[in-house]
């Protein structure tokens, strides 16, 4: 019998979710749950070798980069959470990137918990400032985003890929 999809699992407390250091070989389970996330909004579309091959070893392609990446495990080890950060363009910054929550494990604070991870390394790292991106389609995320201290800007971008996605930008000034 195959394992259940992130979102069609019993709901879980965050007691009951481990996060640890992403690994390549979290590739498929990786990919199982944005691709779940996705689905739930019309249009978004998973085209991992075109446009999101650092799915296929996102530790590696973080590490590349200079920046982190976490998976969210339940007890019996299923992904139901994930976030990275990487230095940001502008100066002084990181970008928190590829935050997702499976549908059974959302508004239990996984969210929050997974961004102060970037928060955290964002101090870590001396940075005065987080940045994201955003899919404008993705309301709920924007609420966690600013409910967490993250001003949304005007600017938006164009991604001119095949979910044709246009995102907002988000930022949060950290304490000195």
């Amino acid at each position: 019998m195959p394992a259940p999809k992130p979102d069609h699992l019993p709901e879980v407390a965050p007691a009951d979710i481990a996060v640890r250091a992403a690994r390549d070989t979290d590739a498929a389970a990786l990919i199982a749950l944005i691709s779940t996330v996705w689905s739930e909004y019309p249009g978004c579309v998973m085209d991992i070798d075109g446009e999101v091959p650092e799915l296929r070893c996102i530790a590696s392609a973080f590490a590349r980069v200079h920046g982190e990446f976490w998976i969210a495990e339940d007890r019996t080890g299923l992904v139901t959470g994930c976030v990275g950060w990487r230095p940001a363009a502008a100066p002084d910054g990181i970008e928190l990137c590829k935050l997702y929550v499976a549908r059974a494990a959302r508004r239990r604070g996984l969210g929050k918990r997974l961004c102060d991870l970037v928060e955290a390394a964002a101090v870590r790292v001396e940075a005065r400032h987080v940045e994201l991106w955003s899919d404008t389609r993705f309301g709920d995320a924007h609420r966690l985003y600013e409910r967490l201290g993250y001003r949304r800007g005007s600017e938006t971008r164009d991604l001119h890929d095949l979910s044709h996605s246009v995102e907002y930008y988000f930022r949060k000034n950290l304490s000195p």
